[in-house]
């Protein structure tokens, strides 16, 4: 049993176990697409990622055969949120998968079909593990539509071409051409999709958290920076992160020839 199991507009799971925190996608009769309910449901699913003091590691994942399908254009309300503002005022980074900052390490576990929305949670998650029936897609350019996020960040991510070959085509493509292109991490057989994740999540408890967001918070922002700015910023978060109990622990720990027993503070 999970040490703490919420749910967030019923289309959302959080539950957390030890200090792994697994968010669910929970609408498998409509693929896990994005509704209005849904959105403000991840929201509060990823604030309380952001806010859960023993959450140090995030798992994102959906409930039946896939992912998310992406947004779910049949919804009354905006798939994207509701938010004040004209037309041309409204904010866009209002989710995760938009740019909301959680420099706590975030593992996507793509279960299924994963497109859309979906994919561009993904490309903001910092380890992707794919089941060997995903596929992964973003189909928006057949509708008429550019997408948008997931042209700024996929490049980046996994190079020029690749990218532009999903952006541009729409097409889907399959788990073993995520791992081909640097997509994904791993794939695994359907089954073993739970252990490989858990086993991954382990080998992420082994890190000192804190440390661990102050390397993230890093890798984000410094290619924002000049070099210079870049290499300062980074020494004062070694400052910062170097002051805390966990890092006079891993110290001791080293010196004492034994595993550290992070604290998180």
């Amino acid at each position: 049993m999970p040490d703490v199991a919420e749910r967030f507009h019923d289309r959302v799971r959080y539950e957390r176990t030890g200090h792994v925190a697994t968010i669910t996608y929970d609408r498998p009769d409509k693929l896990n697409a994005i509704d209005g309910a849904m959105r403000d449901g991840l929201n509060g699913a990823f604030d309380r990622l952001r806010g859960d003091d023993e959450a140090w590691v995030g798992v994102v994942t959906g409930e039946g055969r896939a992912f998310c399908a992406g947004a779910d254009f049949t919804s009354e309300r905006n798939p994207a949120g509701e938010f004040p503002g004209s037309y041309w005022e409204r904010p866009t980074v209002n989710s995760f998968e938009s740019g909301w900052e959680i420099h706590k390490p975030v593992i996507a576990a793509v279960n299924g079909l994963c497109l859309g929305y979906g994919l561009t949670l993904v490309t903001w998650c910092d380890i992707v593990i794919a089941s060997d029936r995903a596929t992964f897609g973003f189909p928006e350019v057949k509708l008429g539509v550019p997408t948008i996020v997931g042209a700024l960040r996929l490049p980046g991510r996994i190079g020029w071409q690749p990218a532009m070959e999903l952006l541009l085509t729409g097409e889907t493509i399959s788990a073993a051409r995520a791992r081909e292109i640097g997509l994904a991490l791993q794939v695994v057989p359907h089954d073993e999709l739970g252990p490989a994740v858990d086993a991954f999540a382990q080998r992420l408890l082994a890190g000192a958290p804190l440390a661990q967001r102050a390397i993230k918070e890093v890798a984000r922002r410094g290619p924002e920076m000049s070099q210079t700015d870049a290499i300062r910023f980074g020494e004062t978060m070694r400052r910062v992160a170097g002051s805390t109990e966990d890092a006079k622990e891993g110290g001791l720990a080293a010196r004492e020839k034994r595993t550290p027993r992070w604290q998180g503070r």
